[in-house]
């Protein structure tokens, strides 16, 4: 399962490259109003950041397909054909969605809360479906259901199309997608930095710390012990 920062928050995305095997970026209208930056700034900054050939999804505004295909031009003009374009999964998106994959234009079905939309998005030739796992809980259904339903609807069709999961609130959503197989998860840094945030795992690592010092002696390490 690959894994993607969501977010547009440059110290973070910095911060938890240089920590975690990262495998790209993904950003939304929100994610990007709350930098207070013009969003090509954002967007060019991130993607001179992680080069040019890593994943970067960016998602189109327009409603109707006709924007939507402008906007999906516009976008990778100006960042490079690897960037994935997202297209919310409602009628104007499928429709923009088929024209887009004609040009080579590579897609990513966002906005999703039901199998159904995911498999409108597989037929119309996105690469990824986007399900929102959190906020279809918070809609009273089960998101992690609802992505494992759309992973066995792409493998029983033999679709290409991977599910890129998004919206989590804990490392256990992720952990439970990674473990089915899904083929990408795009997680908020707050929820990355919890992956290993767990006071038995300091505690262990405090505890051999202590008794190697106690050992060779205060601030030695294997570098220097002798």
């Amino acid at each position: 399962m690959r894994l993607l920062i969501d977010d547009a928050n440059m110290n973070d995305i910095r911060r938890l490259y240089d920590l975690y095997p990262i495998d790209g970026v993904t950003t939304n209208p929100s994610i990007l109003a709350k930098t207070g930056k013009q969003p090509y700034e954002v967007l060019k900054e991130i993607r001179a950041f992680i080069g040019k050939d890593a994943d970067l999804h960016v998602q189109v505004t327009a409603k109707e397909a006709e924007g939507m295909a402008e906007d999906a031009r516009a976008i990778i003009k100006e960042l490079g054909e690897a960037t994935f374009v997202k297209i919310p999964c409602i009628p104007e998106g499928f429709r923009a969605m088929k024209a887009l994959r004609k040009e080579g234009i590579r897609i990513t079905g966002t906005a999703i809360y039901t199998p159904m939309q995911a498999y409108l998005a597989a037929r119309s030739g996105a690469s990824y479906a986007a399900p929102y796992i959190n906020r279809i809980d918070n809609m009273g259904y089960d998101g992690i259901r609802v992505a494992k339903e759309i992973q066995d609807i792409f493998e029983v069709n033999h679709y290409e199309t991977g599910i890129l999961a998004a919206s989590f609130k804990n490392s256990q959503q992720v952990l439970e997608l990674c473990k089915y197989g899904v083929a990408a998860a795009t997680v908020a840094p707050a929820v990355i930095d919890g992956f290993v945030n767990n006071v038995a795992i300091t505690a262990a690592v405090d505890a051999f710390v202590k008794d190697f010092e106690g050992l060779a002696g205060e601030g030695v390490t294997m570098k220097n012990c002798r």
